[in-house]
């Protein structure tokens, strides 16, 4: 593999990864902050209504569980192309 196609295919995973969890950032929180707060607003969590509870604080725990997430692919994805220093 050259130099050249190893970069790319480091990227076009990169690209895929960074996709992919900004989806499921965007589904818990437009999804079940938004499009599903009524149907999650019929349980309770802490002793709120879930859907309040994702629209004010779940979508931001998320956020940072998935940059942690991130962060443990890129360093893979560094040491299978040997970008890892």
């Amino acid at each position: 593999m050259t130099k050249e196609e190893k970069a790319t295919a480091y990227w076009k995973t990169n690209i895929k990864y960074v996709l992919i969890l900004l989806s499921v950032w965007f589904l818990v929180s437009y999804g079940a902050g938004i499009l599903f707060k009524d149907a999650l607003n019929t349980i309770k969590f802490g002793g709120f209504k879930l859907g309040f509870w994702f629209a004010q604080q779940g979508s931001m725990y998320v956020f940072v569980i998935l940059i942690f997430i991130y962060v443990r692919l890129m360093n893979r994805l560094d040491k299978k192309y040997g970008y890892d220093e």
